[in-house]
């Protein structure tokens, strides 16, 4: 097997230079990048991405052996999806922070054990966002207080009925595949 340090060892071979950061949009949300960057042999290229705060994702589980998760429609798809309560992160705010609160107002559940489970990047092809994921256990049960243009539904099923949702390919989005999968790695 290959040295790991090795692969994740910065590579001059490989690492591209920024010249310029041309910021084509500033959104909301997300701004769109178009930057000019030096290639290893002395090129020049574009590279258009994605430029994301980051975000959190939260796998709640009940005592019972359930996981909350929330349905809701998203527009860039067009379908209604089943996904792990989750938030972008505002300018400053502390991850942890950040869980408590996307957990809150999605589910209206606030958790006494918080876990780390992963950090990772959804499309790192075209994005600079990181996904924090954590586990949320004991669980007590409040008011969901989502942001105004959100609507959802607290959905909970059985955490193997969630797994078993994935595997099929029910659930498409990549913070709940992710979790839910690391989630039943670190139950083991």
């Amino acid at each position: 097997m290959p040295d790991p340090e090795r692969l994740f060892a910065p590579d001059p071979g490989l690492v591209e230079t920024r010249l310029r950061k041309n910021t084509v949009y500033e959104g909301k949300m997300v701004d769109f990048c178009c930057d000019d960057v030096k290639l290893p042999h002395g090129g020049t290229a574009t590279r258009e991405y994605i430029d994301h705060p980051g975000a959190v994702g939260v796998v709640p589980l009940l005592a019972d052996g359930r996981v909350v998760l929330v349905r809701q429609y998203r527009y860039p798809v067009g379908e209604v999806t089943l996904e792990l309560p989750a938030g972008k992160l505002d300018e400053g705010e502390d991850v942890l922070a950040c869980v408590k609160r996307e957990l809150r107002e999605e589910t209206g559940y606030t958790a006494g054990r918080i876990v780390p489970l992963l950090d990772y990047w959804p499309t790192p092809a075209f994005a600079n966002e990181v996904l924090h994921l954590f586990v949320a256990q004991d669980l007590e049960a409040g008011a969901s207080q989502p942001d105004e243009d959100e609507l959802i539904e607290v959905v909970r099923l059985p955490f193997e009925e969630a797994l078993a949702l994935a595997r099929s390919g029910r659930i498409k989005d990549s913070k709940t595949l992710v979790g839910l999968l690391a989630c039943a790695l670190w139950r083991r």
